[in-house]
């Protein structure tokens, strides 16, 4: 568990303020640079990240990613989602290995990322999250000790919004980890978050992969016109579930930053608390018993 303070191996990847576009030439060379060991042709680990419209966000993903200290052969992929931003511009400059998928829709470009990824693991990233050095080893860990784990959640924490105590982000996620706890009686697969999963890569696409009936697009929110309940990365938990073991890392070096604006789009901290409280409330016994209300 991450504490009141972020820790300090995000301060390198922050890039305060900063845009693609903002970038000089020594920064761009040194996340290039870096990326360049996770490019192997015959990889253990593959890291996806599904990216739409992520030029200004991205970069500070692939620069802590980066910086992974892996003693595995790892490939780092992304999948332009039909961006119409620098996106693409940004991964061909930092030479990242990428694909285009044109079906709008983050289940379309994980599945693309799980079609063409080479890894025996399949690791998946989000392009507003940072990783710290060792979430690569950690995730694949229990996969490689126990063949029966057929996938791999972690924690996270959030970097909080101009005007927001990181106090207030703490308590929301100790909250959080209390319900991440009664879940994994009966419900574990809605502990599975996509910013921070993995899974054994032949069983994923052999299970289904990330297809869901209701795609979801970005901005996911209640509000939203293309808003729905069906997740990609629950459905893939939840297959994975039918052929082995879900396994949640709780190692605190395993715990990823991400952003908050997931937490904006629902209209702050508390009101966020109160969505989810009103939501997972009334699903309690369900958690426990496994029998729906």
């Amino acid at each position: 568990m991450i504490g009141i303070s972020l820790p300090k191996w995000i301060k390198p990847h922050l890039y305060s303020n900063k845009k693609y576009t903002d970038l000089s030439i020594e920064e761009l060379t040194d996340i290039k640079n870096r990326i360049k060991k996770f490019k192997s042709d015959n990889p253990l680990v593959s890291v996806v990240i599904p990216a739409w419209n992520e030029a200004d966000n991205i970069f500070r993903t692939l620069s802590s990613l980066a910086s992974s200290t892996t003693k595995n052969e790892v490939e780092i992929v992304v999948i332009n989602n039909n961006s119409t931003d620098n996106t693409q511009r940004l991964l061909e400059e930092l030479g990242v290995r990428n694909y285009f998928e044109p079906k709008q829709g983050t289940s379309h470009a994980r599945q693309c990322g799980l079609d063409n990824c080479k890894g025996k693991y399949h690791l998946c990233a989000d392009s507003d999250t940072l990783y710290p050095p060792k979430w690569i080893d950690l995730m694949i860990k229990p996969m490689e000790r126990n063949q029966k784990i057929m996938g791999v959640y972690g924690r996270y924490a959030f970097i909080p919004p101009v005007g927001v105590s990181r106090f207030s982000m703490w308590i929301y996620e100790r909250i959080v980890g209390v319900l991440v706890r009664i879940r994994m009686r009966n419900r574990e697969f809605l502990n599975v978050m996509g910013f921070t999963m993995g899974l054994v890569t032949e069983v994923g696409r052999t299970t289904g992969g990330f297809k869901v009936k209701n795609v979801r697009v970005y901005n996911n929110t209640k509000d939203s016109k293309y808003f729905t309940e069906e997740s990609e990365d629950g459905t893939m938990a939840l297959n994975l579930q039918k052929k082995g073991k879900l396994r949640l890392v709780s190692n605190p070096r395993a715990v990823v930053i991400t952003s908050s604006r997931r937490i904006v789009f629902d209209g702050g901290i508390w009101e966020a608390f109160k969505q989810r409280f009103a939501v997972h409330g009334k699903r309690l016994m369900e958690y426990i018993t496994g029998k729906k209300n």
